[in-house]
Formats: structure tokens, C-alpha cells, sequence
């Protein structure tokens, strides 16, 4: 009699090992999405290099006429430009300000500040870092 009962035990245990497989699989998915879905808020932290939402303050146009910085050149250095992390202020806010460095296309060395909260980055300043020029931008 155990002999006819054998294959059918044996069955059983595979099915029960298959469950308890599946079931630890299940889990670790689980736990990977989770695992995911926490870490995805720090990847949209950082500086977003698109120039769809671009505006200005009235402060860094003021800055841009008085430097004779051209949009383009704002938009080449957010795009191609070396963020200072010490002049800028990731807990600023509304919305995290990023300082990029770079050069425009008649060698200025500049640093732009720009903040970025949700689809929307803003100009906020424009910084010479050679020369100091006066602009009444108040």
C-alpha cells in the first residue's frame, strides 16, 4: 500500500515546495518595487538640464543687461554647465537653487543660479565671476 500511495506524496511535497517558492519569489518582488519606489524620489532631485520650462526673474534679467548675457548663453550653461555645490542651496525653499558655472561665447566666466520646482525652472541670478560691473537691479 505504500508503495501506491508513494507517487501521489511525492507530488504532493513537489506542489507544496513549488508554493513556497513562488511565495518567497512573490516577496522579493515586492520588496524590490518598494525598494524602487523609495529611491525614485532622490533620482528627480537632481538638476533637471531641460530648458522646456525656462523663466526668468526680473532680478537675473536686470543681471543679463548689465553683463550682456544672452538667453542662449543662460540655456548653454544650464545645459553644459558645472554645478558649484557649495554656492548652492539643495534645501532652499520653495525649491532647490543649483549654481552652474561655465563660459559664454565671448569667454565670460559666469555663474548662473537657477531654482527648480516641479516642471518649472527659474533664473535667478547671473554672476560674473572676473569682472564686477554696476547694475541697479533692486
Amino acid at each position: 500500500m505504500a508503495k501506491k500511495l508513494f507517487p501521489f506524496i511525492l507530488l504532493l511535497l513537489m506542489a507544496v515546495v513549488f508554493l513556497v517558492v513562488r511565495t518567497c519569489q512573490s516577496s522579493t518582488d515586492n520588496e524590490k518595487t518598494t525598494n524602487t519606489e523609495k529611491k525614485e524620489p532622490e533620482k528627480k532631485r537632481g538638476f533637471r538640464r531641460s530648458s522646456a520650462y525656462l523663466e526668468y526673474t526680473k532680478h537675473a534679467k536686470c543681471r543679463m543687461k548689465c553683463r550682456q548675457i544672452s538667453e542662449a548663453e543662460v540655456e548653454d550653461v544650464m545645459k553644459n554647465g558645472k554645478i558649484n555645490y557649495r554656492k548652492s542651496d539643495l534645501n532652499d525653499q520653495p525649491c532647490p537653487a543649483y549654481a552652474l558655472e561655465g563660459y559664454t561665447k565671448d569667454n565670460q566666466r559666469v555663474r548662473i543660479v537657477f531654482a527648480q520646482c516641479d516642471n518649472v525652472t527659474k533664473v535667478v541670478t547671473c554672476i560674473d565671476l572676473d569682472n564686477e560691473y554696476e547694475c541697479d537691479c533692486n
